[in-house]
């Protein structure tokens, strides 16, 4: 579990969240400055270094306006899986308010969200190779000899499933084998993390024709801005095509080209389509969330006072 600091029971966090292209960096940085708050990203690609333009990053005037947190944090080739970020943005929240500033939340992953919010089931997913052993162990002993085995490790856990029950039967196995625990004290600690954070959370949407236009703006501002010349440096550097951030979203296309694969306008076509099409995963998402206070980005932007606009 997430260490405590000297903090209240609960605290108030903002999120800002929203579909690629809503201009979430320019309402977190408006509501930041008048609420005294400081950014957490929640952005999965903004957190490497080096991904700057095609992760669309804030510039380096926008994080001098407003302190950052979780941007450039890990490199390309370094694996960040949804527990190791939400410990990360547990202790950078709790930085936040330990320094008397409001955590204003930002980004389009909306899975980070949903896990910091209602924390994140941390029983071990499938193992093949140690699933295949307990399989085996079945065959060899029988179903009621392995359950026999399971109620003498685990005697909860053995007398809430059948011995037939094969799914159940080799899932306690595994959870006991790679744990080294009955499953009832794994569970017990098995959401990361504290449930201490009361959200108030404010979603940008605009209409969306405005919004695929926003989207194709954004990419030809991004090739303008380098990305191309970005995405050859990182080659030339010797990373790894394959690697996870560089199949994200715009490097995938710019490296298809660049491997020619793809030309240029093909290239350019897919990533805005594509884009497009995650914009569309993103509101999918987004509108099954409940809590979410939606708001027109520009109404928000234009407003004398942007916290009343939307408390």
């Amino acid at each position: 579990m997430i260490e405590s600091a000297n903090l209240p029971d609960t605290f108030p966090v903002v999120a800002v969240v929203g579909p690629t292209a809503t201009g979430k960096t320019a309402v977190s940085i408006r509501l930041a400055t008048r609420l005294r708050g400081q950014i957490v990203n929640l952005d999965s690609i903004q957190l490497y270094r080096r991904l700057d333009i095609g992760s669309a990053k804030p510039t380096r005037q926008e994080r001098q306006m407003v302190r950052h947190h979780l941007i450039d944090i890990r490199e390309p080739w370094d694996v960040m899986d949804a527990a190791s970020f939400m410990r990360l943005a547990a202790r950078a929240i709790e930085r936040v308010v330990g320094h008397g500033c409001v955590p204003i939340l930002v980004g389009g992953t909306g899975f980070y969200l949903k896990c910091l919010e209602q924390g994140l089931d941390m029983l071990p997913g499938a193992v093949p190779a140690l699933r295949e052993r307990i399989k085996q162990m079945i065959r060899q002993l029988g179903h009621e000899r392995v359950h026999e085995i399971l109620a003498s490790l685990d005697e909860k856990r053995a007398l809430a499933i059948h011995p037939k029950d094969t799914y159940r039967l080799i899932r306690s196995f595994e959870i006991l084998l790679y744990t080294k625990h009955p499953r009832d004290q794994v569970e017990s600690t098995a959401l990361l993390p504290v449930r201490r954070y009361r959200f108030f959370k404010i979603g940008l949407m605009t209409k969306r024709e405005r919004l695929y236009d926003r989207i194709d703006r954004r990419v030809d501002q991004m090739l303008e801005q380098g990305l191309i010349q970005e995405v050859s440096g990182l080659l030339e550097k010797g990373l790894d095509p394959g690697l996870k951030p560089l199949q994200s979203i715009g490097y995938r296309h710019i490296i298809s080209y660049l491997m020619k694969e793809k030309e240029l306008d093909q290239a350019i076509m897919e990533m805005k389509r594509d884009t497009r099409r995650y914009a569309k995963r993103q509101i999918t998402w987004f509108k099954k969330e409940p809590g979410i206070r939606w708001f027109d980005p520009e109404r928000l932007l234009n407003a004398p006072d942007i916290w009343k606009a939307v408390h």
